[in-house]
């Protein structure tokens, strides 16, 4: 059987056929999966377990079938669906990972994570990062009106995209040194992540980094059996 990894589909209203193709991959590639691991970054931003959308919806439905037909679905919070709850990951018989984490691969031990906290190099991100990680932010944020959290989120992603526009693309990739950390404290050969949009297999020495891609243009997947391995987009 086959374990797939995702991340950094961004699903929203606003793209519905991003949404098309993670039903697609649902109904047809994860269907008779072993386990599904999503790493961060399934929905555009998350209000809150509370403030469910129609995107939201039917991606608990497309979950909760899977999960009901045996399917392991696994969750890891990304940078832009933090707030996804426990509430909403029982909704789609799904369970929250924490980051890092470590899981047995077919024999093999492999350290998941979403990819942000490694992309030291931009410190106006991770000063951003700290604040919206921070549970008494967190817990203020949630007890707004939804209307006032649609705004912050709008707001907040605006901010983004101009930020990106005027960095440098090379500090928001992940830092070197950061992932030779990870790999020394976890005692790992293989890691595997997302955040960075640049899917790729990497070489560091002995050990193994499987950056997962985006979906803005296509699907884009990690799927591992017992004999092999492959990063695909298509």
């Amino acid at each position: 059987m086959t374990t797939y990894f995702i991340s950094d589909l961004h699903l929203c209203e606003q793209q519905p056929h991003i949404t098309r193709s993670f039903i697609n991959f649902c109904q047809q590639q994860a269907r008779d999966a072993r386990a599904l691991y999503i790493l961060g970054d399934l929905f555009e931003y998350w209000l809150g377990d509370d403030a469910l959308d129609s995107t939201a919806q039917t991606v608990q439905k497309q979950l909760k079938a899977l999960s009901d037909s045996g399917v392991d679905v696994a969750f890891m919070a990304g940078n832009r669906d933090f707030l996804v709850g426990p509430d909403y990951a029982e909704q789609c018989g799904m369970s929250l990972l924490s980051e890092p984490t470590t899981i047995d691969l077919y024999g093999q031990t492999v350290l998941l994570v979403h990819g942000d906290a490694q992309c030291i190099d931009d410190q106006a991100y991770q000063a951003a990062r700290k604040q919206l990680r921070n549970y008494q932010w967190q817990q203020q944020f949630l007890a707004q009106s939804i209307e006032q959290r649609v705004a912050f989120a709008e707001q907040a992603r605006m901010k983004s995209q101009e930020h990106t526009s005027q960095s440098d693309m090379g500090i928001m990739d992940v830092n070197q040194g950061a992932i030779q950390t990870l790999f020394n404290d976890h005692q790992v050969d293989t890691m595997i992540h997302g955040h960075t949009h640049r899917p790729a297999i990497h070489q560091h020495g002995d050990k193994q980094r499987i950056v997962l891609g985006d979906w803005h243009h296509q699907s884009s997947y990690f799927e591992v059996t017992e004999n092999h391995s492959q990063l695909v987009s298509g």
